[in-house]
């Protein structure tokens, strides 16, 4: 009976080494299956983002075009004001100019009318009085 002992202890002994293999095998199994799981619903997840991220980009896109766009017809307007500006500027000089002309024939004009009530003496003497007088008009 020893022997027959000892094969029945060795048979147990191999048994339970498999029925422990086995049942480690499957909880292995069960874990890789629930990590496997996991990773799937964090792959779901991402991909959801992913989309969200897409549209925000899209949009993002979209705002910096209207963005150039508008810098663009703001540049245009400026360049357009500056010419603008500039023209007026030249009509100013021009109608500045006109006037001084104008007025230097009228007084030439009072100067040699007999009829008029200026004399040359006394523009003479308004003259330069209004040079000794100080520029107001600047102010």
């Amino acid at each position: 009976m020893d022997t027959n002992n000892a094969v029945w202890i060795v048979v147990a002994v191999l048994v339970a080494v498999v029925v422990i293999g086995l049942v480690v095998l499957a909880t292995r199994k069960a874990g890789n299956k629930r990590r496997a799981q996991e990773a799937d619903r964090i792959r779901e997840e991402v991909d959801q983002e992913s989309r969200h991220v897409e549209k925000r980009a899209a949009v993002l896109e979209e705002t910096e075009a209207k963005a150039r766009a508008a810098k663009a017809e703001a540049d245009a307007k400026a360049a357009e004001a500056a010419r603008l500006a500039n023209t007026a500027a030249s009509h100013r000089d021009t109608v500045t100019s006109a006037r001084e002309d104008l007025d230097s024939r009228r007084e030439h004009a009072d100067k040699i009318d007999p009829r008029s009530p200026r004399t040359s003496r006394d523009d003479d003497a308004n003259n330069s009085a209004e040079r000794m007088k100080p520029d107001t008009s600047a102010r």
